[in-house]
């Protein structure tokens, strides 16, 4: 699959974020930190994508919307809520600290890497099922995209978006703040 340049930007840091409680499909606000990340990864966008060339897409979560309104702001580019985008469901999880998760489901191991951590969540969105829907996303871009999702949805589009597979998900860098770029089958962390 030939894809064009997409820029894929986790939202910022939200106040569940901070406190290292699960989301998945509930929303928190934005912090003042993740404010800033939304505002400087819009004006890192200025100029760098246009209304006529570049399509923005974001999860119609609220995190995702917040910090994609910004980009629209200074580029003109108007936002469409995609689906596809949102945060994997994490079943049980959902609300839960990590504390609370390791006192009710502690890990098999002091090693456990953290994709093994979410692939146990009880009742969560499958791996092969959000492998889907990114491939569903994918498939419907036209023209180059700013993208803004969530962390382990972001990880799956540029894993798959590269042509990896599944088994390579660990592979993958994540953050917030920061803009990923793939163009021509390259992924970096754009900067202008």
């Amino acid at each position: 699959m030939t894809l064009p340049e997409l820029y894929i930007i986790r939202h910022g840091e939200t106040e569940w974020n901070r406190a290292a409680r699960m989301q998945g499909g509930l929303d928190s606000a934005l912090t003042e930190l993740g404010r800033a990340q939304a505002d400087q990864v819009a004006a890192t966008l200025a100029g760098v994508i246009h209304p006529d060339t570049h399509d923005l897409w974001s999860s119609p979560q609220g995190r995702a919307l917040a910090t994609a309104e910004p980009i629209s702001k200074v580029t003109g580019c108007p936002v469409v809520a995609v689906d596809g985008l949102r945060e994997i469901h994490m079943g049980d999880w959902v609300g839960l600290s990590r504390s609370e998760i390791d006192a009710k489901w502690p890990a098999p191991s002091p090693d456990e890497h953290f994709i093994e951590f979410y692939r146990r969540a009880p009742n969560a969105e499958s791996f092969p099922a959000l492998w889907d829907r990114v491939g569903q996303v994918l498939d419907q871009i036209q023209r180059p995209t700013v993208i803004i999702t969530h962390g382990f949805t972001s990880r799956f589009l540029r894993t798959r978006a590269l042509g990896l597979s599944l088994d390579d998900i660990g592979r993958v860098d994540g953050g917030q703040g920061v803009i990923f770029r793939i163009k021509n089958g390259q992924h970096e962390i754009f900067e202008k």
